[in-house]
Parts: C-alpha cells; sequence; structure tokens
C-alpha cells in the first residue's frame, strides 16, 4: 500500500496533525499499536494553556468543542505543607488561562473530528525501512506493511521513528511517580475529598510529593512522586499491593493522616511510572521524507508542557506542509527549526523545581512573592 502521510501514534499530537491536514485537503493514515480507542486508560487530567495547547485546537477549529468538555472548577489549586497547613488555597473563578480536560475525552474528541478510517488500529510498528528519495516502508507486526511518502513519528517516548533520524535514547530522570484512584470521593473518602479540594492538590518537600486531581464523577486520581533510584521501584513492584503501597507510605512517615491517606486508601492497586527523558536540547540532521512531533521529538520529566506541546507540534508541522504545497523538504526544516527552538526553550529551568522545594518555597512561588 502506498500514502502521502503516514503518523505513527495516536496520541494527541498524531491526531492533531491528522485533523489540520484533514481541513487542508491533506490526507494522511494514522497508524496506532492498540486494537481500540477504548484499549487502555488514558490518563487523568490535562491543563490546556493559551499559549500552546488552545492555539493548536484552534488550527483544527476545535475550540468549541473543547469548551464544551472543560471541567469547571478544576483550575482551584492548593497547596499544603506536610503537616497539613494549607498554605496556599485559590479558586477557579473561571477566568483562568488553563482550563482542565480528561484527556481521553479530548483524545476522543480529535477522533471524532477525522474521516472515517483515518486511524488504524491495531497497526504496530515493528521494521522501518528507508527507500530512497524521502520514501519510508512500514511494516506492522501483523504482517502488513505501507510505504509512504511522509513519515511522522508521533509514537511517543519509545518512538520507532526516531532511529531513523538521531540515536538519542530517553534516560531516567531519578524520579518516579507511584497512581492511584479513589473512587466515589464525597461519599467514601470524604477526608480525602476534603484535603483536596475542588481541583488540584500539592504537598511539596524535596524529594517526594503528593499530588492529587479531583476528575469527573467524584475520582480523586492521585499521583505520589519519590527521587528513587530504578531498581528501588523494580524491587517494589515484585511485592504485592499492599506491600507496595505500605513501602511508599512508609516515606512519608510524619506527614498528616488526611495526607498519606490519599497512598493508603486508593481503590486501584498502585502502578509505578518511571520518568524519562531525552537530553535536553536533540537535535538531529534533515533527513528526507521522515520527522517527529511530541515526545517522539523532546520528552522531558513532566512540567505541565508535555501535550500543549504534543498539539502545538502537530498543528505547525500540519500547517507548514500546507503552506508549501509540492515542497515537503523546504515545510520539514521550517518545522523542525521552530519546533527544536520551542522544545529547547520550554525545557529550560524556569526556576521551579517541585521535586527540590519545600511547601512554603512553592506557596511563595504560587502567590508570586518570590523566586525559589
Amino acid at each position: 500500500m502506498n500514502t502521502d502521510v503516514t503518523i505513527i501514534g495516536a496520541g494527541l499530537g498524531g491526531l492533531v496533525l491528522a485533523r489540520v491536514l484533514h481541513l487542508h485537503g491533506i490526507p494522511a493514515t494514522v497508524c496506532e499499536a492498540e486494537p481500540s480507542p477504548a484499549a487502555r486508560s488514558q490518563g487523568g487530567l490535562l491543563d490546556i494553556h493559551d499559549y500552546n495547547g488552545q492555539p493548536a485546537l484552534k488550527a483544527a477549529d476545535l475550540m468549541d468543542e473543547f469548551r464544551a468538555i472543560v471541567l469547571d472548577g478544576r483550575q482551584a489549586t492548593r497547596i499544603l505543607d506536610t503537616d497539613g497547613t494549607v498554605l496556599f488555597d485559590q479558586t477557579d473563578d473561571g477566568t483562568g488561562t488553563r482550563p482542565e480536560v480528561q484527556r481521553g475525552e479530548l483524545r476522543q474528541l480529535l477522533l471524532d473530528s477525522l474521516p472515517p478510517g483515518t486511524v488504524r488500529w491495531g497497526r504496530k510498528a515493528v521494521r522501518i525501512r528507508t527507500l530512497g528519495e524521502g520514501r519510508h516502508e512500514v511494516t506492522f507486526a501483523d504482517g502488513t506493511s505501507l510505504v509512504t511518502g511522509l513519515l511522522v513519528g508521533a509514537d511517543g517516548a519509545w518512538s520507532r521513528v526516531r532511529p531513523l533520524l538521531t540515536a538519542a535514547t530517553p534516560a531516567y530522570t531519578g524520579r518516579s511517580v507511584v497512581e492511584t484512584y479513589l473512587y466515589d470521593a464525597a461519599t467514601r473518602h470524604p477526608a480525602a475529598a476534603k484535603t483536596v479540594g475542588g481541583g488540584s492538590l500539592i504537598a511539596p518537600a524535596p524529594g517526594r510529593q503528593i499530588f492529587a486531581h479531583r476528575e469527573r464523577n467524584d475520582t480523586l486520581h492521585v499521583y505520589v512522586g519519590l527521587a528513587r533510584p530504578r531498581d528501588w521501584f523494580d524491587a517494589a513492584e515484585t511485592a504485592d499491593p499492599a506491600a507496595v503501597v505500605a513501602r511508599i507510605a512508609a516515606e512519608f512517615e510524619g506527614w498528616a493522616p488526611e495526607l498519606t491517606a490519599l497512598i493508603t486508601a486508593g481503590d486501584t492497586a498502585p502502578v509505578v511510572r518511571p520518568l524519562y527523558a531525552l537530553p535536553a536540547g536533540t537535535r538531529w540532521d534533515r533527513a528526507p521524507g521522515v520527522t517527529l512531533l511530541g515526545d517522539a521529538a523532546h520528552l522531558a520529566a513532566p512540567n505541565g508542557e508535555g501535550a500543549n506541546l504534543a498539539m502545538l507540534d502537530g498543528a505547525e508541522l500540519g500547517r507548514t506542509l500546507a503552506a508549501h504545497p509540492g515542497d515537503t523538504e523546504a515545510a520539514l526544516t521550517a518545522y523542525e527549526q521552530a519546533m527544536f527552538e520551542r522544545a529547547l526553550k520550554s525545557a529550560e529551568p524556569d526556576g521551579i523545581d517541585i521535586g527540590a522545594m519545600t511547601a512554603p518555597a512553592l506557596a511563595a512561588v504560587f502567590a508570586g512573592h518570590e523566586q525559589p
């Protein structure tokens, strides 16, 4: 099979690219390893920024649909000290610039905006061969293959497309998060629900943090951050779920019980998510007929920008291709130069490293009183 534009990965960035190309009359095929849109959970809340994520959705002509899935009140932010003292408490008055949505709902919105058949599910890329003149052959785990004139790697941290361009690989950042959920919080976990408040909670200390988001349907989504070697978490994962919870909770000995309950009262087995990043400033020389976007291009430790940057990458790549009809290489050159700078700027330290901060220092930053 021959296609003009093939996007590997049906994440947010790849889908925005496909949507923008569609608006400009450029057909694209999205190949996704997952067997269906519902194959796995799509993660929690995303704050969609007015300087990157929202412009991407505007380019995709989906702002009305986006506003329809925004969760009112979820921009509220609360910072607690380890003893439970509330140091910062900002409500959501509806004027904020980072409205929150469920990642899965945003992904479905993008899927629904594409022509039927654009996304081909169950297509896990296992081999990619350069054919010359900008063409590539992609072979999938099911034995099928296709040849494409433009190949876009939107396939995340462990991209199969990235090695065509660079030898850079993700490295462990020294931190991991442990994830769990508390369901029906108001009735089953009232103390935890009161502690979290209406939006997001952050309880930081150097090397350890508790984050929680209030999601749709009265669900609390909890992320526990720890700066520990990868093998420390490997050892934890070999134990039964209760033992994992106990080991993680022990790292927060002495913290307020209403905070540690967010760890111990989870309704789901804890899931360890190691955090990886590509070297900041990763670049490559222009190679005909192939490029990357999102985490495939500039994976970084979570800083609130990843999904937003991926969507903006997709929108900018789509618009640049449309602006250079018949000259794909000129489009890719222009796109990559801008994307490299955008990614580097996002990765530059801004003085806030929650992983190393105390709660009073973070609260002061949020209140705008001082920089840490």
